[in-house]
């Protein structure tokens, strides 16, 4: 979807969230790697709706290895007065020049493939980048880094626990090749804490912020990846059947991209230096589950009903799989709630897609 915006509807609702947040950023710089992807996009087009919308004079530099592929995909962005391409791989790019008051690190390739084809090249570009950007924060000035980590980072969650907190203390096996984005976030994270520490002995003023980030949905999520949510939507825009890879148990849950906007923002300007916050929705729902329910969502009046095929049979009295959070720290902290429901979500994913029989049948299955 080259060259669509975000709808007014969920940017003002992003905004109505965080609009006593943004004094913070008038007249200040703002540097945001990972600004081409689906967070990124998200955050840059909400900073301009409030910059737009505030009045605030504030600036955004985006680090892209691929300017020109960014201000194709999103022209109305990279022409938008406010906003700096910056062209770079995170793990090596030239320092721009100029003071930074805010750095948000969300540069991350969260592909399945990647991990299982190219692992080493996952693990350096998220240690390698977290360390370069750490790097600029620190000579930039910035006052306040903000990290999009992954709810990964706890490992496998237990049978027994059906919300995940911060507190709980697991982690992925780090002798699982399969671990590698768990472990390269899990590294991230003390990377702040070391330059934070480091910072403070120096006497200089530096918070460095935790969102860690779960499942999404919304505009800009690819439909043709491992995405199980996007996967269905694209089945149902292209009139195929939902197929589904495993037996359909595992519970996921899903925040609309608007609300993850505004809590990132929010855990940005607001929430306490080195404390884990959970990022995602408490609202758990089966595979299966949620394969009836986006079919259920987008049914058109005289349709056929969409087919839904499983390719397992579930074991009986197996427990599912979970990956699903406990959100209690940032409701109770920092008071965010999730505001678009899962069908609103799933209805304004398909409607900024828009229905077509062109979408692509995505090369791998329902994961997360």
């Amino acid at each position: 979807m080259e060259g669509k915006a975000i709808g007014a509807k969920d940017l003002d609702g992003i905004l109505d969230q965080t609009r006593d947040l943004w004094e913070q950023m008038r007249g200040q710089r703002l540097f945001l790697t990972g600004g081409t992807g689906f967070f990124g996009c998200w955050l840059v087009e909400s900073f301009c709706h409030a910059n737009r919308a505030l009045g605030l004079n504030a600036q955004v530099t985006v680090l892209s290895r691929n300017p020109a592929k960014f201000a194709a995909k999103c022209p109305h962005l990279a022409s938008d007065p406010a906003v700096t391409l910056h062209a770079g791989d995170v793990r090596d790019f030239e320092f721009p020049a100029g003071e930074f008051r805010f750095v948000i690190h969300a540069a991350t390739e969260a592909s399945a493939r990647q991990a299982a084809e190219e692992p080493l090249e996952m693990l350096s570009t998220i240690l390698a980048g977290t360390e370069r950007t750490l790097k600029f924060a620190e000579q930039c000035g910035a006052q306040k880094f903000l990290l999009t980590s992954s709810g990964a980072v706890y490992g496998r969650q237990p049978d027994d626990v059906t919300h995940l907190p911060e507190s709980y203390a697991g982690a992925p096996d780090a002798l699982d090749a399969a671990s590698v984005y768990a472990e390269g976030k899990r590294a991230s994270e003390l990377m702040c804490a070391l330059y934070q520490k480091a910072a403070r002995q120096r006497g200089v003023e530096f918070e460095a912020k935790i969102a860690r980030c779960w499942a999404f949905c919304g505009p800009h999520l690819p439909l043709e990846s491992h995405f199980a949510i996007g996967n269905f939507i694209g089945d149902v825009l292209a009139g195929r059947t939902i197929s589904i890879g495993g037996d359909g148990t595992p519970m996921r849950s899903y925040l609309y991209a608007a609300d993850l906007a505004a809590w990132l923002w929010t855990i940005l300007f607001r929430a306490p230096s080195l404390t884990a916050i959970n990022v995602g929705s408490g609202r758990e729902v089966s595979i299966r589950e949620l394969a009836e329910i986006v079919a259920q969502t987008l049914a058109q009046p005289l349709a056929p009903a969409t087919e839904i095929r499983v390719a397992k049979l579930a074991v009986p009295g197996a427990a599912p799989a979970r990956y699903v959070p406990s959100v209690a720290r940032a409701e109770q902290l920092l008071g965010l709630r999730e505001t678009v429901g899962l069908e609103e979500t799933i209805r304004r994913t398909a409607a900024w897609y828009g229905r077509a029989d062109s979408v692509k049948a995505p090369s791998a299955r329902d994961t997360v």
